[in-house]
């Protein structure tokens, strides 16, 4: 299973949605620091809110697998910068939460995760699970193998480790 780091914005969902994926009963716990399970990275909002410290999240991001920006779907604005990819060297998912909110913009949130540069958008709910399936399916597909050769030529060409090779 992939290693799943997740940032965002207080009150975004992060730690409710760690909770769901666990299949736990749902409990509000504010994240005063980083914590760090088998599976996933769950960061204070104040990482992603603050310019002191977003560095963190970078450093951060090589301990896991894949990145996701967490945004709830009635988040009145945008903290992640178009191109993440220039700092962060994973994967990055985007994940859209509180759906069902009466606010919710999930059209607004989307542009702003297309931005960002993430490779696929879940929506979920994680009061009730619903979206929770599909993104357990993709944390549990395994990551391909890369040889040294392979990653040498994707280097020589500057790509990511997770980019197919030119035909």
């Amino acid at each position: 299973m992939k290693k799943l780091f997740l940032m965002g914005r207080s009150e975004a969902g992060k730690t409710s949605l760690t909770q769901a994926l666990k299949g736990e009963e749902l409990h509000y716990v504010k994240t005063q620091y980083t914590n760090t399970d088998e599976n996933t990275i769950d960061s204070p909002g104040e990482y992603a809110e603050s310019k002191r410290f977003s560095a963190g999240l970078a450093c951060f991001s090589f301990e896991a697998d894949v990145v996701a920006i967490v945004q709830a779907a009635d988040e009145p604005y945008n903290l992640f910068s178009p191109c993440l990819h220039s700092f962060i060297l994973r994967p990055i998912i985007g994940i859209i939460t509180k759906t069902d909110s009466p606010y919710a913009n999930v059209p607004m949130v989307k542009q702003w995760m297309i931005n960002a540069g993430c490779e696929r958008i879940f929506l979920v709910n994680n009061v009730t699970r619903e979206g929770i399936h599909e993104l357990m399916e993709y944390l549990e597909e395994d990551p391909l193998p890369l040889t040294l050769e392979e990653a040498i030529t994707k280097q020589q060409l500057g790509l990511n480790e997770w980019d197919q090779l030119p035909e």
